[in-house]
């Protein structure tokens, strides 16, 4: 029998590619094809993907959403809320005309008039509406509320030229 023969060497390969296996078994290796190994197993339903939030300075939907997450964090600590971080967000981010408006309504109504709720939403979400004349409309959506027992109110606000907020409402100034 030649030793270049198939029958030859059949045993000693056989015996490489068994400790092969082995070994790639053994230390996790992979030994699917390459065009297999391009299947993914499903995701863990416990790993969450990452999230974020992206935001541009002078953008008006950016700057109404800094705004509301800041105003319903200061307002919505249940244990330590904080009125002055509340009442310095309204000072910088409406007009002074505007402020005034809104207390008025808020004495009229008994709710705050950011919120336009006496309590504070478990959820937020804010989405540009476009241009208004010469403004900027924005609208907030909150949640309030949890489980099957939530819900959501729908505020339009409008940003003047230089992105103070001029009004909160109901419906759209569209």
């Amino acid at each position: 029998m030649n030793w270049k023969s198939p029958a030859h060497r059949r045993p000693g390969r056989r015996a490489a590619v068994a400790v092969g296996l082995a070994l790639a078994v053994g230390l996790g290796v992979s030994t699917q094809v390459p065009a297999r190994a391009s299947v993914h197993a499903p995701a863990k339903a416990t790993a969450a993907a990452p999230q974020s939030v992206d935001g541009t300075a002078g953008r008006a939907v950016t700057r109404v959403a800094d705004f509301y997450g800041a105003y319903i964090d200061a307002k919505g600590d249940y244990t330590d809320p904080d009125g002055t971080l509340a009442t310095a967000l309204r000072d910088h981010y409406l007009t002074p005309d505007f402020a005034k408006r809104l207390a008025a309504w808020e004495n009229k109504n008994e709710a705050d008039g950011v919120l336009r709720a006496q309590n504070v939403p478990a959820q937020w979400t804010v989405t540009d509406n476009g241009t208004v004349g010469n403004g900027h409309e924005v609208v907030v959506t909150l949640t309030f509320g949890s489980g099957e027992t939530t819900q959501k109110t729908k505020l339009f606000v409008l940003l003047e030229r230089y992105d103070h907020i001029v009004d909160i409402g109901t419906t759209s100034a569209r």
